[in-house]
């Protein structure tokens, strides 16, 4: 079969130089250029402000938006969510985090997390109570699993539930918690006599509180909490019948992770396309740097690392959608693609020289943002571990 024709093809795209988007439905599209609109609207105009102050107002206006344009639990069916595909999702994903981190992890931590959780292990009441309310945005959820001194190894907290009664009481600590202290409803889990248990927690509960974590060089635009839990008293029907052992928790770490995997690559292609900008217009020595070796060979292997995973965030969408996703897959996608993002950041910012530390630009925002990605939902060594353990057959190399 002959080649086509130069002049049949379609012109080199430096924003889609594989031409990715010729794998999306028009569904697929409406649902990126949706979210993509509304971060144009409701977010970039102010995020650079937002970050600088260190806070996100109007949090619960911002979620109830999220909630109109089907962006909360959006991979999720019935109770009000839009069952959209994990394809739809992870583009959602990536263009929350195009914008910022902060808002990426809001919609993850809701999405992903609480509704998540409740939706697979909750009961039939807890889903009628809380999801519909949730994916409209008028509840916000949060997650708490890790503690002050259990981050990468949840299996020993400390937080502990106990029978009193029908009643069951929660005593503990969680901390880095992410709306925490704006969230109507934490999911918690907690030890009990019979292994870790999830509870679902309305947080005007007696003995619930929550500050806000401050003093952040990372996610600043985002609430970041602790939960403090002092003889917390909660009706039997406050646990989570379907979730018992770690099982769950991980089970909704997996299904967060993944949208992680497209959301990095989010953050990564703001920084890429800032600092293309940037090296056709910013000139020395006579004339525009992007015209210069060491520069165009930057470009090049930042635009190869991006693409490749957004690549391989669309294949892991596939997989999901067919019900063919492994928790060792998405470790595959979470370490790549959070891990070359930081570097694509980083290198954008030495394309911008000094101007990439500045709030003008969105490259230094974006990489200080990314450190916290690079930790939560998984250390860049537990994901290392996890495929490690696959990849010899099951030899375990976490203790």
């Amino acid at each position: 079969m002959s080649a086509t024709p130069s002049s049949k093809l379609p012109p080199f795209d430096p924003r889609d130089p594989l031409g990715l988007d010729d794998l999306l439905t028009d569904e697929d599209r409406a649902v990126r250029d949706t979210v993509r609109q509304w971060t144009a609207d409701r977010v970039l105009p102010h995020i650079a402000q937002w970050y600088e102050d260190g806070e996100l107002p109007g949090i619960r206006e911002l979620a109830r938006e999220l909630g109109a344009i089907g962006a909360l639990g959006m991979s999720l069916t019935g109770y009000g969510c839009a069952g959209a595909s994990a394809v739809q999702y992870g583009l959602a994903c990536l263009e929350l985090e195009a914008a910022d981190s902060g808002i990426r992890s809001l919609v993850s931590v809701q999405g992903s997390l609480a509704m998540y959780a409740i939706w697979r292990f909750g009961s039939e009441e807890h889903k009628r109570q809380w999801l519909p309310r949730m994916a409209a945005g008028e509840v916000i959820g949060c997650f708490g699993l890790t503690e002050p001194d259990h981050g990468s190894d949840p299996a020993g907290m400390r937080t502990y539930a106990k029978r009193d009664g029908s009643d069951w009481v929660l005593n503990g600590r969680k901390m880095w918690i992410t709306n925490g202290s704006v969230a109507g409803v934490a999911v918690v889990w907690a030890q009990t006599d019979d292994g870790i248990r999830g509870f679902v927690v309305p947080t005007d509960t007696l003995g619930f509180t929550a500050p806000e974590i401050t003093h952040k060089w990372s996610l600043r635009a985002s609430v970041t909490s602790e939960l403090v839990l002092d003889d917390v008293r909660l009706p039997a029907a406050a646990v989570l019948p379907e979730a018992k052992g770690l099982r769950g928790p991980l089970g909704c770490l997996s299904h967060a992770r993944y949208g992680i995997v497209w959301g990095s690559m989010g953050a990564a292609r703001t920084c890429f396309e800032t600092a293309l900008d940037y090296a056709r217009t910013r000139e020395q020595f006579g004339r525009p740097i992007g015209g210069f070796q060491l520069t165009q060979a930057k470009l090049a292997d930042m635009a190869v690392e991006l693409h490749k995973g957004i690549l391989l965030a669309h294949h892991l969408g596939m997989r999901m959608d067919a019900g063919r996703l492994r928790p060792e897959q998405i470790s595959f996608g979470k370490l790549n693609n959070v891990r070359e993002a930081i570097e694509i950041c980083r290198t954008a910012r030495t394309i911008l020289g000094a101007n990439g530390i500045s709030l003008e630009y969105p490259v230094m925002r974006h990489a200080t943002n990314l450190e916290s990605v690079l930790t939560y939902e998984g250390t860049v060594e537990m994901h290392q571990l996890v495929l490690g353990k696959a990849l010899t057959g099951g030899l375990d190399a976490f203790r």
